[in-house]
């Protein structure tokens, strides 16, 4: 008989999983806590932008004309525990308030609720981003508060989701992470991604707790890698050197690699800071603080690129006051292909700007409703060449495609004075100093 799939917590992570698991060819129910999203998912909308996601969903979801009715959504966890047979858990797992630490509450929360509705076996299957040793302790909850007792087992499946790229990441997997602790797990995992296994998505399986360190080592080495180019951008600024030939040079080196080697104003989001921060607060506990004492350091640089940009701006004003001092910001979200703000290096340098008194207008291809709920007292602006008219600098901070195809001589008709910061090395030094803009970039002072 064909596996029956739940999938609890309907935001990013699970929207995407619930929809992806559908297009396996499950019956999936998805559960959430929040009334509105659920309506939202039911319509076949989804709370966030992501590429080719609402698209899957209106192919699956009950109830639209035309769809598989492979998926639904409800609220009732008994419902829940009644029709799965492995139950994905996707639920949030933000930074604490006021410390580096994970809040750990909603992941607590899920597995308490559901267990005592988990009446016979099943397969609980963790997937959110949580400190090592969690998973250990969520089993014995389930053990402890399940009617099933050691038949509700437990798997850990981390997540390896680039936002701009969930369905594709979900569907066709680099690596599927599989910690379980006895056949049956993985025999049950196995059938669930039979599909992308047979594709040739390597399958590793591994303990609980490896499982759980492969998202936070993996996350901690990308941030690694960005924060190193990013210090090398900062010899380069006081040598006179050019990291974009640096990054070229080194990254044909197949050992290093050309990815995550562009240098620009930092990471941000929802998971590369909290992750590495979480990272290093559980190594603590665990009594193995100094061997993530690095990352301490590869925070610092991304968090001081920002501070970097801004003090660009200003000497490229001058050097003075940004007061009366009117500054367009291309881009928004943290990252191109999305609508996520979260630790938004663009925002951020956008804010500090307008807290120093400058006159601040941002404009991002998808941002900007997300963008005004977090920083409501920036200027916004329609388009590109709306941001730009009048404006003493021009601050590119979020690499979409779109600034790329901008035309920096309509461009320049707008603005009040032809000077742009690229804060991302994505747009082309030449295209923009032929149309009359005095183009500079991080750590290319010479370029």
């Amino acid at each position: 008989m064909a596996l029956k799939i739940t999938v609890i917590g309907t935001g990013y992570l699970g929207a995407t999983h619930a929809a992806a698991m559908a297009e396996l060819g499950f019956e999936v129910l998805g559960l959430d806590v929040v009334p509105e999203k659920i309506e939202m998912l039911q319509r076949g909308e989804v709370p966030m932008y992501e590429p080719g996601l609402e698209e899957l969903l209106r192919k699956h979801v009950a109830g639209i004309e035309g769809s598989t009715g492979r998926l639904r959504f409800t609220m009732d966890w008994a419902e829940v525990g009644e029709f799965g047979d492995v139950h994905f858990v996707c639920v949030n797992t933000p930074q604490k308030h006021g410390e580096y630490a994970c809040d750990m509450s909603y992941v607590d929360a899920a597995f308490e609720t559901l267990a005592p509705h988990l009446l016979g076996p099943a397969l609980v299957v963790g997937k959110s981003t949580v400190p090592v040793g969690s998973a250990e302790r969520l089993a014995r909850t389930l053990a402890e508060l399940s009617p099933a007792g050691e038949d509700a087992e437990l798997a850990w499946n981390p997540e390896f989701l680039r936002e701009g790229f969930a369905v594709q990441d979900t569907l066709h997997p680099d690596r599927l992470v599989a910690g379980v602790r006895s056949e049956r797990a993985e025999k049950i995992l196995r059938e669930v991604y039979a599909t992308p296994v047979s594709e040739g998505s390597p399958f590793v399986v591994t303990d609980f707790p490896t499982a759980e360190l492969v998202k936070t080592s993996a996350n901690s080495f990308l941030a690694t890698k960005i924060s190193f180019i990013n210090a090398m951008a900062e010899v380069c600024e006081a040598a006179d050197g050019d990291v974009v030939k640096l990054a070229e040079a080194i990254g044909h080196d197949e050992r290093i690699g050309k990815k995550f080697l562009r240098a620009g104003i930092g990471f941000g989001g929802g998971c590369l800071p909290k992750d590495i921060r979480a990272f290093m607060a559980r190594a603590g506990e665990l009594g193995a603080d100094q061997a993530l004492t690095f990352l301490r350091e590869i925070d610092s640089i991304n968090m001081r690129r920002r501070g970097q940009m801004v003090e660009m701006a200003r000497e490229a004003l001058g050097g003075g006051s940004f007061l009366g001092k009117r500054v367009a910001v291309l881009g928004a979200t943290f990252k191109p292909d999305s609508d996520d703000v979260r630790d938004s290096p663009a925002l951020n340098v956008a804010g500090q700007i307008h807290l120093q008194g400058g006159q601040v207008t941002v404009y991002d291809p998808k941002g900007m409703a997300n963008a005004k709920r977090l920083f409501p007292t920036l200027g916004y602006a329609d388009s590109a060449v709306e941001a730009v008219r009048g404006a003493d600098v021009v601050l590119h901070l979020t690499e979409w495609r779109e600034f790329r195809e901008l035309d920096p001589a309509v461009l320049g008709e707008a603005a009040s004075a032809r000077v742009l910061l690229d804060g991302r090395n994505a747009l082309d030094p030449e295209v923009w100093r032929r149309a009359g803009w005095t183009y500079r970039a991080m750590g290319r002072p010479t370029a």
